[in-house]
């Protein structure tokens, strides 16, 4: 078998490999998860966080208040996030996105943190040793609803705890306007006739199902949590690793942060830069984990106050806004083995986004520059297709002449291609130059928020899925046949096969693809044909290219 044939198995393969990987995610939509969400429950007494030995607390584990299902709520309200707050340990049980409609109905916001109507997933804080409040205290909750007024920045909520020895604590909650983060802060005013010694604890709970989790090219996309330091930068955390004990990730530091990630969207923890911190995760529950930080608090003495906070952030993984929040933080938009790729063709895509506010139009135009950087090589192998295809009734002679003596026919065709400058092997680099791009521009579609529910123009009103009328596949298809059109008819009748079957393949693979990928695929088809002929045409003519 000649190299040539080799190379269009290969495609061939990878091309029904993709249509395999596509068919699945049709057929097998993810499993509900409210039954799941159900049975992740914590343990009696959900497992406070203990600090180690170079932290100040004392670590005792108080005793288990009611269960946060039956705790009164109170809801905030900004123009970024609706979030509702349980009066047990003052915990954000659930929070929706204004901005970020619901997958499965955009008229409803779309829910990240939730109090079980589909997964277990909260924001909790609170404080270790015996009589202060952690994350089963009934705090006294304001009254009403409270909503970021008209003109105002920022909108704080005010959450006490019981008195305890003299001990009195307030729980702060500030939201800020056109913001995902909230500042999470303590004040502990000691009126106790002793020092006062304790630990602050941030962590966010949540089940191990994944939500909107896709797999392709043999990666899924990642859901648990995720640790950066400066020392030992991004590291993800499975929660199979964290069930059995064997999760690494860095534990005492003095920067970074704690998340939990899922496909298109991060809650994390951000305490202050300088002060140390000791990182955990646990599994706590049936199928329920833990994530977070303990953060020393510096001692108390009698008739003194004392604060600490964090920040939180808990929204969409929006690559021009992560950076700034944290250093690092970026990191946790998911983009697969083709990062390198992936990332800069994003950074791209993002800059026409800003010349034109729209992605379809972004992707066109990064479509028409990759076309133009690959140019040379595309010519050079248009250049020989369109030799070959000169050469066709050369080769047809030469087949008819030789008959089965297929080893001599290899030879003379090897000397007619040495003698005319032609690369048989021309027409298939152009393809497999795209396959990279191909997939990386696959994940950028399927890891980047920014594409989640964008719009291109009529009736592709997501360019993140698929075409809900398979309009733009069928272009494909019939912009691959037209192209395959233009080639020279392998003399090889198995290679002709494979070459007249692909647009058929590549039809149906693309029935399931986003639609942002298949315009690409459309775009640059047609820009090919547009060279092809061209080039075609001053060969067949005469002319010098």
């Amino acid at each position: 078998m000649d190299n040539r044939r080799l190379i269009l198995l290969m495609i061939f393969g990878l091309s029904l490999f993709m249509l395999w990987d596509a068919w699945l995610k049709y057929t097998n939509p993810p499993a509900p998860v409210a039954a799941a969400a159900q049975s992740a429950r914590p343990t009696a007494d959900a497992a406070i966080p203990q600090a180690s030995a170079s932290l100040s607390g004392d670590g005792s584990v108080p005793t288990a208040s009611p269960s946060a299902t039956s705790a009164p709520t109170i809801q905030v309200r900004t123009d970024a996030v609706v979030a509702d707050i349980s009066a047990d340990g003052g915990d954000i049980v659930r929070l929706a996105l204004i901005r970020h409609k619901a997958t499965d109905d955009k008229s409803k916001n779309f829910v990240l943190l939730d109090n079980g109507s589909a997964h277990l997933y909260t924001a909790q804080s609170g404080l270790t040793g015996e009589g202060l409040p952690n994350h089963k205290t009934r705090f006294d909750l304001p009254a009403g609803e409270q909503v970021l007024a008209d003109g105002e920045d920022t909108l704080v909520v005010r959450l006490a705890a019981p008195a305890v020895n003299g001990v009195t604590v307030t729980k702060i909650l500030t939201f800020h306007r056109a913001s995902y983060v909230v500042d999470v802060a303590y004040e502990i005013n000691n009126g106790s006739d002793a020092p006062l010694r304790t630990d602050a604890y941030y962590q966010l709970q949540r089940d191990g199902e994944a939500a909107e989790s896709v797999e392709a090219m043999g990666v899924k996309t990642f859901t648990g949590p995720a640790f950066y330091t400066d020392a030992e930068k991004f590291v993800k955390v499975s929660f199979d690793d964290i069930a059995d004990r064997s999760a690494t990730f860095p534990k005492k530091s003095d920067n970074g942060w704690v998340a939990m990630v899922q496909h298109y969207f991060v809650s994390a923890i951000l305490p202050e830069q300088g002060v140390q911190r000791e990182y955990f995760a646990r599994k706590v529950g049936n199928n329920l984990f833990t994530a977070g930080a303990i953060l020393p608090v510096a001692e108390i003495p009698p008739g003194a106050s004392e604060r600490i906070s964090a920040r939180l952030y808990a929204g969409p993984q929006e690559q021009a806004h992560l950076e700034a929040i944290a250093p690092g933080l970026e990191l946790v938009v998911d983009y697969g083995w083709l990062t390198v790729i992936a990332a800069p063709l994003f950074w791209v895509l993002q800059w026409f986004h800003g010349l034109t506010g729209n992605w379809g139009w972004a992707i066109i135009l990064v479509t028409v520059c990759l076309k133009a950087i690959f140019f040379p090589l595309s010519a050079a192998s248009y250049k020989s297709m369109a030799k070959m295809r000169t050469l066709g009734p050369r080769l047809q002679r030469m087949k008819e002449q030789y008959g089965d003596d297929k080893v001599r026919m290899q030879k003379e065709m090897m000397e007619i291609y040495k003698k005319e400058k032609i690369n048989p092997l021309g027409g298939c680099l152009p393809i497999l130059v795209q396959i990279p791009v191909f997939i990386a521009l696959y994940w950028v579609l399927l890891g980047s928020v920014e594409m989640r529910q964008a719009p291109w123009l009529g009736w592709i009103t997501d360019l993140s899925v698929k075409d809900p009328f398979y309009i733009l596949p069928i272009i494909m298809g019939a912009s691959m046949l037209i192209q395959m059109r233009l080639n020279p008819t392998p003399p090889d009748p198995m290679q002709a096969k494979v070459m007249m079957a692909m647009p058929i393949v590549f039809t149906f693979m693309f029935l399931f693809f986003p639609a942002g990928l298949v315009l690409y695929w459309v775009v640059n088809n047609v820009l090919s044909i547009a060279q092809q002929w061209k080039i075609t045409k001053m060969i067949q003519s005469g002319q010098k290219t």
